[in-house]
């Protein structure tokens, strides 16, 4: 069982900054993907970032050159730093970790740009 749990997301100004964490507990190895989506209200949740085992990463192109992903493995947490906050950023983000075929989803963390 793998549990998944998101903070860092709140209010901010338009060109602001955030960065989110997701914490991963339970049976997690060493080979896993890692993303994030988010959905903004009435519409269809969306892919915002991902970060391969690997190493590789890629983004929506709504988000990229403002937002990255990143890993810290000590400490089994995943981050999205989001630079240049835009209104339309604005949405639940959750991150899901996907192993073994199965993927976990967090609970969500609401971001929202003020203009």
């Amino acid at each position: 069982q793998v549990q998944l749990v998101e903070s860092g997301g709140g209010l901010v100004q338009t060109g602001g900054s955030l960065r989110l964490s997701c914490a991963a507990t339970g049976s997690l190895f060493s080979v896993n993907t890692v993303a994030w989506y988010r959905q903004a209200p009435g519409k269809q949740r969306e892919f915002v970032a991902v970060l391969i085992n690997g190493g590789s990463t890629n983004y929506a192109d709504s988000v990229k050159g403002r937002f990255t992903i990143s890993r810290d493995n000590a400490k089994n947490t995943v981050y999205l730093q989001m630079n240049s906050l835009k209104p339309e950023d604005t949405a639940v983000y959750y991150c899901t970790l996907r192993q073994f075929g199965t993927s976990h989803w967090g609970q969500g963390t609401q971001v929202t740009v003020s203009s």
